[in-house]
């Protein structure tokens, strides 16, 4: 039994083949379900891709956009910096190369936030090119499938795993069916945690299941250290409207909009004083929110305010912004979902 062909024939009956972005050779599409699902699940891309279709049509669309209705459209997917580089690459394919993206993978490379792995599933699903794609499932899948012994970590064993994925590639009409065939086998059955190996077409293959331990690939000794955060929101209303302060370029959450955030409960209620509260009214504490990024834990603590009157525009900097036109905002997750559009 040979890995590529058994794989293709699995693939052309078992595989994937209704997802919106399947079935084209549009780049533009392939392009932004590519960046969309970076550790990203395809039930949570589906209703973002299509949205972005719908608002930005082609890829001139959305580099005639300004970076805020692209964050807009974005908020809630995680991972703003993917949202940045979509926004400045659309708008080097409509600056510099006409609106239409070029049609090799080094080429695609030298775009912005195009790697080698996107560039080249865009090449070989758009152009045909005969060029390997490496992400995470095909990683997982050809380490196990090789029982690749090399650390991940090491740019030189990643290295040396693409040349054995570059060697492993069919020829066209196959190749085609084949990559998909590799995504499809490490997102739905060569899973992380729990792969389904009875229902593996290359199950006899694997040298990882003939160890005994399929999951013990990829080999990766560098760990993520994960920290602990803690900040408080200041939430100030008045007369129907929110004080939203944008985040800066760099950094969590930049470019987006947030509610006013400290370091610490003494420097929110630092920043409180003097506020002109309606009458009856105080600091209302509400839930804390628990968050998780990539590398911290996050706990905010919330505090909101309701204002007989703005403060003056030096005690707090922003803009002011009813509640019914939040949601055209970019807002980080967790503040979209306490607040109540």
């Amino acid at each position: 039994m040979l890995f590529a062909p058994t794989l293709v024939a699995w693939q052309r009956r078992h595989g994937r083949h209704s997802l919106p972005w399947q079935n084209t050779r549009d780049p533009y599409r392939v392009w932004l379900s590519e960046i969309m699902l970076q550790q990203t699940q395809v039930s949570t891309v589906l209703g973002y891709y299509q949205r972005f279709l719908q608002r930005f049509p082609t890829v001139s669309d959305l580099g005639a956009a300004t970076l805020d209705e692209v964050l807009a459209m974005w908020a809630g997917l995680g991972y703003y910096s993917r949202a940045r580089n979509l926004h400045a690459c659309a708008q080097a394919v409509r600056e510099q190369h006409g609106g239409e993206f070029p049609r090799t993978a080094l080429a695609l490379q030298a775009l912005p936030g195009i790697g080698r792995s996107t560039a080249a599933a865009i090449a070989a699903f758009c152009f045909a090119e005969r060029v390997a794609i490496l992400d995470g499932n095909v990683k997982r899948v050809l380490t196990r499938l090789l029982a690749f012994e090399g650390d991940m970590a090491s740019s030189a064993q990643e290295k040396k795993l693409w040349a054995v994925a570059t060697e492993l590639l069919p020829a066209a009409p196959d190749m085609v069916a084949y990559t998909q065939g590799l995504m499809d086998l490490g997102s739905g059955v060569c899973t992380p945690r729990s792969p389904q190996c009875l229902l593996c077409p290359v199950s006899e293959l694997c040298r990882g299941r003939q160890l005994g331990d399929p999951t013990r690939f990829p080999v990766k000794t560098k760990k993520l250290k994960r920290s602990q955060r803690e900040n408080w929101w200041l939430w100030l209303e008045h007369e129907g409207q929110v004080l939203l302060q944008q985040r800066p370029a760099k950094g969590v959450w930049a470019g987006l909009w947030s509610l006013p955030l400290f370091e610490d409960e003494a420097a929110l209620q630092a920043a409180a004083l003097g506020l002109e509260l309606g009458v009856g009214q105080g600091l209302e504490t509400l839930p804390r929110i628990q968050h998780a990024l990539t590398h911290f834990d996050w706990t905010l603590h919330t505090q909101r305010a309701e204002l007989s009157c703005r403060p003056p525009e030096a005690q707090f900097q922003g803009q002011w912004v009813a509640r019914e036109r939040l949601a055209d905002y970019a807002l980080p997750a967790p503040l979209k979902k306490m607040i109540a559009f």
